[in-house]
């Protein structure tokens, strides 16, 4: 009689663990909302390429390059294009806009956290 007492306090002690480690896992999601806005008149901006890029110096040397870690899009009415990156990081941020014959560019850095949502508003220029 005292074994299968013994396996039900077993069982719960074992259930009541991993429902414990299992809803304490961490989010690590970083997510970035870009909104591209024109000059002073802070007009949002559709259709705007945005390009995120972390540029890197070599320990060795001090030339920079482009990494590899990088991602574009385009911002929509609102003129917002939003991201989601796995791990925290810092980017370069280079707008562009094209209208009928001009074009506008804007740029900045955005530091993404975990867990968070980081917003970053570029306006562009001629």
């Amino acid at each position: 009689m005292t074994k299968p007492i013994v396996l039900v306090i077993a069982g719960f002690f074992l259930s009541a663990f991993l429902f414990t480690n299992l809803s304490c896992t961490k989010n690590t999601e970083c997510k970035a909302t870009i909104k591209c806005v024109m000059d002073s008149s802070n007009v949002p901006l559709n259709n705007a390429a945005v390009l995120l890029y972390a540029v890197v110096k070599t320990p060795t040397s001090s030339v920079t390059y482009t990494a590899d870690l990088k991602a574009n899009g385009t911002t929509d009415a609102n003129g917002e294009v939003k991201f989601t990156f796995k791990l925290p990081a810092i980017y370069d941020i280079k707008a562009t806009y094209t209208s009928a014959s001009k074009t506008y560019t804007g740029a900045g850095i955005i530091k993404l956290e975990e867990g968070k949502t980081v917003d970053k508003t570029v306006t562009l220029r001629k």
